[in-house]
């Protein structure tokens, strides 16, 4: 009888993968390069190149009968505008019609998300009925309001007369018109905020809704010490894009009466409106060039102190 001594298992043999070429390895480095490369190239075209050229032509005399006859003016564009009364006019028109369609918008987007976010019926169409505003025209909307504001047959009119108001000359009346105005912009963009909003709800966790409930906190406490502090982000964005659209506001109020003016007293013209009233109704295209740049460097001020102001805010909630 013979003994023989174990066999050592075979171990496999690990074949090494084949390194790539050298093409291949360039590729793959140049490759995140040329995916990204048709977005930069556009933005480039257009958004960085007439950013540029637009701060170069406010720094000209230009008219729009002769583009091509340059005049350097330096500053002086700058200075003839903060010397015009009808500027300061637009800006301050700008701000208050921006608060008066922002803030009711963003209000009433957030309490309609939240009664989207219960399980109801029909809530899928009623979420995508909120969005039918949005997908509007500006220009039919804005008509169709033109009409429900009418002084002497609008329907507005006829409503307030029931309870016994007087009529209000809705275009003419310096409130009365930025009302009828930011109107128009909360019809269109609430239903567009409030989807934003229902997205952020429902990427909150529902233990947080669970914890809150087995405490015995109401559905009011809820929304206030769950909802709100999760959806800080989102109400972050929706005040800064809304702040954006507010400065660039241009369609409403030049469809609401179809002046460049914004009414006999310029009562609602926006800095969008005399913008265009300085290059293409003045033909002063320097002029209107400053005021662009004027409205950019105004929208960098106000989202940086919105997200100045968030910061604090996120801070002393850390804190506490």
């Amino acid at each position: 009888m013979t003994l023989t001594a174990p066999q050592a298992p075979s171990v496999p043999r690990v074949v090494p993968p084949a390194r790539p070429g050298g093409a291949r390895r360039a590729w793959r480095t140049v490759s995140p390069y040329a995916y990204i490369a048709p977005f930069f190239t556009l933005f480039v075209a257009f958004g960085l190149f007439p950013l540029l050229y637009t701060a170069f032509v406010s720094l000209y005399r230009v008219e729009l009968q002769a583009p091509g006859d340059m005049e350097w003016r330096g500053l002086g564009n700058y200075t003839v505008l903060l010397g015009d009364e009808y500027f300061w006019v637009s800006l301050r028109n700008t701000f208050t019609i921006g608060v008066l369609s922002t803030v009711p918008q963003l209000v009433m987007a957030l309490g309609l998300a939240h009664l989207l976010n219960y399980r109801m019926r029909g809530r899928t169409f009623l979420r995508t009925a909120v969005l039918l505003p949005y997908a509007t025209s500006v220009a039919a909307a804005t008509l169709v309001f033109a009409q429900l504001f009418g002084r002497d047959f609008g329907l507005v009119n006829y409503a307030l007369g029931l309870v016994g108001v007087d009529p209000v000359d809705w275009q003419n009346g310096t409130v009365a018109s930025q009302i009828a105005v930011s109107t128009v912009v909360i019809w269109r963009w609430t239903g567009y905020n409030a989807l934003i909003y229902l997205a952020g709800m429902q990427s909150i966790p529902d233990e947080l809704y669970e914890a809150a409930a087995m405490d015995g906190a109401s559905r009011w406490r809820q929304f206030f010490h769950v909802t709100l502090p999760g959806l800080r982000p989102t109400i972050l964005f929706t005040v800064i894009v809304s702040t954006i659209g507010a400065t660039q506001l241009f369609g409403e109020p030049l469809l609401l009466e179809g002046s460049v003016s914004g009414g006999i007293s310029h009562q609602y013209q926006t800095l969008g409106l005399y913008m265009y009233e300085q290059g293409w109704g003045f033909f002063h295209l320097g002029r209107a060039a400053a005021v662009a740049w004027v409205m950019f460097l105004l929208i960098v001020v106000l989202v940086g102190l919105n997200a100045l102001v968030a910061r604090r805010r996120s801070r002393k909630g850390a804190r506490r």
